[in-house]
């Protein structure tokens, strides 16, 4: 068993990301049913940072460790344990209320790892673990994207965003409508596929949108944000559209205003709204997050998914990635390198 001590990043108390410490701490040992994973990748999710400003469902006692998602290689296995061998290629993400990965070593139960695919990278790997299997499940039980149907993506030039663009695609859905805040952003959507691509920063874009459908509307919304974003994409919604709010980017309160709603007659569109979380799934039946999994890492091996990759910086550097990713300066997936030098 590796013993000593390793480099992570870890809070012992909530704020700004200066609040991140990059220090000492011992190398965690692999007990009965667990493994120890040489980590060589950490990905970021938006939940990290909730949890450094203690605004997270789940919060571990302080001290604790950062991160759910990591890639690297078994470095030794605890008793029990037949799913997996030193030496294996693996990935894997965490609970919520256990978060370790912004470490050199991860323990995680063995059910938790998974065997890496072939020729995939342990930074793109960590794409797939929490923003493809949300945006995989998103579009086929949030907004029950089908064949033929329009989709609007928001924020589509983030690590989620660009995973559901392509799903879309690969799902046959059209027009599939990309929404970034910048003229680059908005340029690498339209290379990822995107039919249309509008500005969501600026006032009314909902025309936009009705412009690129014919002034139908889309059938289908990925939302992340809430407050007037949130009021314009309820009226991007064609009849019966569906709209999926997910994720905690933008606590602001959705506002709804139904008097003008009325007037402008979309209550009589039989739209539905709903709120999407991916936590049913990981404490439900695993075989669905993994058929997910198997699923996207095969789009990835045949080319039909292209894994996004925004900034990779040094696990020391944990403080500039949140500032970047809190400040909208990133695209794609952001990760940590837990073993490359500052």
């Amino acid at each position: 068993m590796t013993s000593g001590t390793m480099k992570a990043v870890r809070i012992h108390r909530y704020g700004p990301p200066e609040c991140l410490i990059y220090e000492d701490v011992p190398i965690p040992q692999a007990g009965p049913g667990q493994v120890l994973v040489r980590n060589e990748a950490a990905g970021i999710n938006f939940a990290d940072i909730d949890q450094r400003r203690n605004n997270y469902p789940f919060q571990p006692a302080l001290p604790h460790l950062l991160g759910a998602e990591f890639a690297g290689v078994v470095e030794a296995v605890g008793d029990g344990v037949a799913s997996a061998a030193v030496g294996d290629r693996v990935f894997g993400f965490l609970s919520g209320a256990e978060p370790a990965a912004y470490a050199q070593y991860v323990v995680a139960a063995a059910e938790a790892v998974r065997p890496l695919p072939p020729g995939l990278g342990y930074a793109e790997s960590t794409a797939l673990l929490v923003q493809g299997v949300t945006a995989y499940f998103l579009l086929r039980d949030g907004v029950r994207l089908a064949s033929g149907e329009s989709v609007l993506i928001l924020a589509a030039a983030g690590g989620l965003g660009s995973i559901a663009l392509q799903l879309a695609k690969i799902r046959g859905a059209r027009p599939v409508i990309g929404a970034a805040s910048s003229a680059e952003k908005r340029k690498m959507v339209s290379e990822l596929g995107a039919d249309a691509c509008i500005d969501y920063t600026q006032p009314n874009w909902s025309k936009a949108v009705l412009d690129a459908t014919g002034g139908r509307g889309v059938d289908a919304a990925l939302v992340n944000v809430g407050g007037s974003a949130f009021t314009q994409a309820v009226a991007a919604l064609a009849p019966f559209g569906r709209l999926s709010a997910y994720g905690g980017a933008d606590k602001t309160t959705p506002v709804i205003d139904f008097e003008a709603e009325f007037a402008a007659g979309r209550l009589f569109g039989n739209q539905t709204l709903g709120f999407f979380s991916l936590y049913p799934y990981l404490h439900g039946d695993r075989h669905e997050v993994t058929s997910a999994l198997a699923e996207l890492a095969d789009h990835v091996a045949s080319g039909r998914l292209r894994i996004q990759l925004g900034v990779q910086l040094p696990l020391s550097q944990a403080a500039k990635a949140h500032r970047l990713i809190e400040d909208r300066h990133t695209t794609g997936k952001c990760v940590l390198l837990p073993w490359e030098e500052q």
